[in-house]
C-alpha cells in the first residue's frame, strides 16, 4: 500500500463522520425553531390568560372555555420545552462526538496507534446521540399535534357557536 493512498483511506475515514455531522447540525437549527415557537405560544397563552383576568371574558361560557384550554396547554408547552432542551443536548453530544471521532481517525492513522477502537467508540456514541435526539424530537412532535388537535377542538366549538342563531 502506498503512501497516497493510505492518506485517501484516512481522509475519507475523516470525513465519513461529517455526513452525520451535517446531519446533526440541520436537526438542531430545526429543534431551536421548534423550541422558539413553543416559547412564543407560551407568551401568546400569557397575554390571552392576563387579557381574560382584566376583561369580562373570564366569566363568559366562551371566555371559561378559553381559560380551560389555555390551562390545559400549560402542561404541554411545558413537556415539549423539556424535551427540546434534551434533545439540543443530544444533538450538540452527537456533533462533539462525530468531530472526536473525525479527529481521532487521524491521529490514529497518521500516530500508528494501535488504538483503532478509539474512533469506533467514538463514532458509535455519536450516532447513538444522534438516534436518542431523533427519537426525542419524535415525542415532542406528538405532543405539538395533540397540542394543535385540543386547539383545533376549541376553534371548531366556538365557531359552531357563533353560527347559532341568538336566542330571542
Amino acid at each position: 500500500m502506498d503512501g497516497a493512498f493510505s492518506a485517501s483511506e484516512v481522509l475519507g475515514a475523516m470525513i465519513t463522520p461529517a455526513v452525520l455531522i451535517s446531519a446533526s447540525g440541520t436537526l438542531v437549527l430545526s429543534t431551536s425553531n421548534r423550541l422558539t415557537r413553543v416559547v412564543d405560544r407560551v407568551r401568546i397563552l400569557a397575554r390571552e390568560a392576563e387579557d381574560l383576568h382584566e376583561g369580562d371574558g373570564a366569566r363568559s361560557k366562551q371566555g371559561i372555555s378559553r381559560v380551560q384550554l389555555i390551562a390545559d396547554q400549560l402542561p404541554q408547552l411545558t413537556a415539549r420545552a423539556v424535551l427540546l432542551r434534551s434533545a439540543l443536548t443530544a444533538l450538540y453530544s452527537a456533533i462533539g462526538l462525530l468531530v472526536t471521532t473525525s479527529i481521532a481517525v487521524g491521529l490514529v492513522a497518521s500516530l500508528d496507534w494501535e488504538y483503532g477502537w478509539i474512533p469506533v467508540l467514538t463514532g458509535l456514541t455519536g450516532a447513538c446521540a444522534l438516534l436518542w435526539g431523533s427519537l426525542l424530537l419524535v415525542r415532542e412532535a406528538r405532543f405539538a399535534i395533540g397540542s394543535t388537535l385540543q386547539e383545533m377542538d376549541y376553534l371548531r366549538d366556538t365557531v359552531s357557536r357563533l353560527e347559532r342563531p341568538a336566542p330571542k
